[in-house]
């Protein structure tokens, strides 16, 4: 029997994407699954399908506000990670997707988006920045000068936009989105419990 396969398209400007995307490795090991990285652009697929994020940011409710924090906190703490109120946000992430695309190239994307991740929720800086996204691909392991070129380089635009427009015609709306064997769809942080369950039932399958 094949390996079971998980997708997991995710956009490093999101928050709750950050604590899907620290544990989605050992859920993918555990079960013995091909992990499957799609970085996408989170702002595209919100335009074309979800603008209801844009409104319910520029009025928020505010008693949901307070408690909105509340909660990525607990989970912050709960997973051992520094999630804070970057001073840019939301960021323009373009170019750190097209980051992450070049890094999955070089077989360096989880090393990769997780300074990426870091370096915006858990220290401020600004993932948008050309010098930033440099700096991080070099920690990673990525040749500064490759990076820099990947940042503006058409293949990687394209490449971005294409695996952006397939999450929406796979009926994608945010970040984080798996799919477990192409079709089996789980969207958001606190979903991986329900991914990790459909996992077991697939293993617990006569072969």
């Amino acid at each position: 029997m094949a390996a079971p396969q998980v997708e997991f398209f995710f956009d490093c400007s999101s928050p709750w994407t950050y604590l899907a995307f620290t544990r989605i490795e050992a859920l993918c090991a555990r079960h013995g699954a091909e992990l499957i990285w799609r970085p996408i652009l989170v702002g595209g697929v919100f335009n074309e399908v979800n603008k209801g994020v844009y409104a319910e940011r520029a009025a928020p409710v505010p008693a949901k506000a307070r408690y909105y924090q509340k909660d990525l906190g607990d989970w912050a703490r709960l997973h051992g990670i520094t999630i804070g109120k970057p001073s840019i946000f939301p960021v323009r992430a373009v170019r750190a997707q097209r980051a992450c695309l070049y890094a999955r190239r070089a077989g360096r994307l989880p090393q990769f988006a997780r300074a990426v991740f870091h370096a915006y929720w858990g220290e401020d800086r600004d993932i948008s920045s050309a010098p930033v996204l440099q700096e991080l691909g070099e920690a990673a392991g990525l040749p500064a000068q490759g990076l820099a070129e990947a940042l503006e380089a058409d293949v990687f635009k394209q490449e971005l936009r294409r695996e952006t427009d397939e999450l929406i015609a796979r009926g994608g709306f945010g970040s984080p989105t798996m799919f477990l064997n192409r079709t089996d769809m789980y969207f958001g942080n606190d979903r991986l419990p329900l991914l990790d369950a459909a996992l077991a039932r697939l293993k617990a399958k006569p072969a």
